[in-house]
């Protein structure tokens, strides 16, 4: 697998603020839905007892639903765990 050699920027308040000005609601709690969710997904590790396993679960749905809505945005926009 070939690395990007790109280094992430942190994007200023009011530059976020005027790009997320630009794509509707919905689109932005998408966003905000499967960055959490992304986050959720990454907090479990190791072998993971049958309540966390149907956390886990709940975290990747919430993430797909989350997902379809960015891709049909935009192709690019959906997060991935571990991103």
């Amino acid at each position: 697998m070939i690395t990007s050699p790109l280094v992430p920027v942190p994007i200023p308040d009011r530059v976020a603020a005027l790009i997320g000005s630009c794509l509707p609601q919905h689109v932005l709690q998408a966003e905000f839905d499967a960055v959490c969710a992304a986050r959720e997904v990454n907090r479990f590790r190791g072998p993971l007892c049958a309540e966390d396993r149907a956390d886990r679960e709940h975290a990747l749905a919430a993430l797909a639903r989350a997902n379809k809505v960015l891709a049909k945005h935009h192709p690019l926009l959906p997060v991935r765990p571990g991103q």
